[in-house]
């Protein structure tokens, strides 16, 4: 058959040019942007994949550098925070030179107090000119807020708090109360009746050391008690007179608290013995079970108790009368008075409203992502505690100055300084070690398995098109030379024609 107004060999040919045309057209697009996926209708599917895995690898890169930012923040806290130490270190060793009495002008002890008082403004100075972009880092800038205190609260310290909402109430539960060690020496009057020409001789051991006493038969209670009391900073045991006889406690709480009397000589002594306290009343002896202090030659001994406690419904690790909790949400210690941390009953401690240092350590914008923690204020008048005092008291004039002030609570203070300093350096050290370092290799591993995944979808592989492309250019060149021959085709008909 022979039809010059329909060539439908040509349109055939012109189709299968047209669609070698267009897959040559996709093989130099991917080959020039080394895509295979360039717009939607290459790959529905792969698009959505690969976008989502963009936006992924793009959170994962910018929580890397969020981590690398916080690093560098902890460095300069860490640089602030390791030349207070060094300061607290030269303050105890001011108070130690200035304690040697003897010898020391008071011209000596003057410019020793100098000295303190410049360690102390030095550290106040470091405390409100640490600062990274403008932010103060070590003035309680990052620190946390809290509000509604407790009364039964003499200390709190908030290292981490993660939460949502307005704020987070902090609420302990007493399951166990905090007791001091403590026993009862019963005399049998309010002096000590031995026998002729004998004496009353004792060891008494505390947590801090011992001591060994000796007494003559006639010595009132109260001159016993208040011997043993002069040697309370040796062995870390008060006394106190209790009618017929001397109750003898421990400074502190806590299970590392501990009485100990060993009797080396009773004298004869018309005295009951060694009395354990009440266990439910640290106030009272227990009525029975004494022992003689003739068989007290071994010692008799009583160890404080640690507060038992939960914290938020979390069991807490307790010290005489601190219990700290330390989770990813929550880091905090509680401190109680004595009259709370021995009632069993629940302590609405504190609530907090914000505050602290908080980091973007993950893809993920949301409260698990995130790490949070305090930097509390290390100006002078913070470090330490209400218990043993406060840094700022060794300033002139205040009651642990080094001239004319308490020594060996300034001892006290500072160590408590140091502690604190020295806690809080090594929590910005964990942060760096192992929740920085663990986040941006963990991190880095994740955004280098989703960009391979994104390459695997996305990507061109160049050796498959350039083949593809070369099979195109062949098949295009063919179609071509086919459309040429089915136009030409029609002329046949000429022939028919003559």
């Amino acid at each position: 058959m022979s039809r010059i107004n329909t060539n439908v060999t040509s349109l055939i040919a012109q189709r299968v040019l047209g669609l070698n045309q267009g897959g040559l057209t996709r093989s130099l697009e991917r080959l020039s942007t080394g895509l295979k996926i360039n717009r939607g209708k290459d790959d529905p599917a792969g698009l959505i994949a690969s976008e989502n895995l963009r936006s992924e690898i793009k959170s994962i890169n910018t929580a890397i550098s969020n981590s690398e930012r916080a690093d560098q923040v902890v460095n300069i806290t860490e640089g602030g925070l390791q030349e207070v130490s060094g300061l607290l270190t030269e303050l105890q060793g001011l108070v130690t030179a200035t304690a040697s009495k003897a010898g020391l002008s008071e011209a000596e002890k003057e410019a020793n107090q100098l000295q303190v008082d410049s360690i102390l403004q030095t550290i106040d100075r470091i405390a409100s000119s640490t600062s990274f972009q403008g932010i103060k880092l070590l003035n309680g800038n990052f620190d946390f807020n809290v509000e509604s205190v407790a009364a039964g609260v003499t200390d709190y310290r908030v290292n981490g708090a993660k939460f949502s909402g307005d704020s987070l109430a902090v609420d302990v539960v007493v399951t166990a109360s905090a007791q001091q060690a403590g026993m009862f020496l019963s005399m049998g009057g309010t002096a000590i009746d031995l026998n002729a020409n004998s004496s009353f001789t004792f060891e008494i051991a505390g947590a801090q050391g011992s001591r060994e006493l000796s007494f003559q038969s006639g010595t009132t209670l109260t001159s016993i008690a208040a011997a043993i009391n002069t040697f309370t900073d040796v062995t870390g045991v008060t006394a106190a007179v209790s009618g017929t006889g001397i109750k003898l406690s421990s400074e502190d709480f806590g299970s590392k608290e501990f009485v100990s009397v060993k009797v080396v000589d009773d004298g004869g002594s018309a005295g009951s013995g060694i009395y354990q306290l009440n266990a439910n009343n640290f106030n009272a002896s227990q009525t029975t079970g004494a022992t003689a202090f003739s068989a007290a030659t071994n010692g008799v001994r009583d160890d404080g108790v640690d507060l038992g406690a939960t914290i938020n419904g979390i069991a807490a690790t307790s010290k005489g009368k601190t219990a700290r909790i330390n989770t990813d949400f929550l880091d905090v210690s509680v401190t109680l008075n004595t009259s709370t941390s021995q009632s069993l009953a629940s302590v609405n401690a504190f609530d907090i409203t914000g505050g602290g240092a908080e980091f973007q350590l993950a893809a993920k914008v949301d409260i698990a992502g995130k790490v949070s923690m305090g930097i509390g204020d290390v100006a002078a008048r913070k470090l330490g505690n209400s218990t043993v005092g406060f840094l700022s008291d060794l300033s002139s004039g205040n009651d642990f100055n080094v001239v004319d002030g308490d020594l060996n609570d300034a001892q006290k203070v500072i160590a408590e300084s140091i502690e604190q300093v020295s806690s809080l350096r090594g929590r910005l050290g964990a942060f760096q070690k192992n929740t920085v370092g663990a986040t941006i290799r963990s991190l880095g591993i994740a955004s280098e398995n989703s960009s391979a995944a994104e390459s695997v979808i996305r990507d061109a592989d160049f050796a498959a098109e350039t083949a593809q492309l070369t099979r195109s250019q062949i098949l295009v060149s063919a179609s071509t030379n086919v459309l040429a021959l089915a136009n030409t085709q029609p002329q046949t008909v000429l022939q028919l024609l003559g």
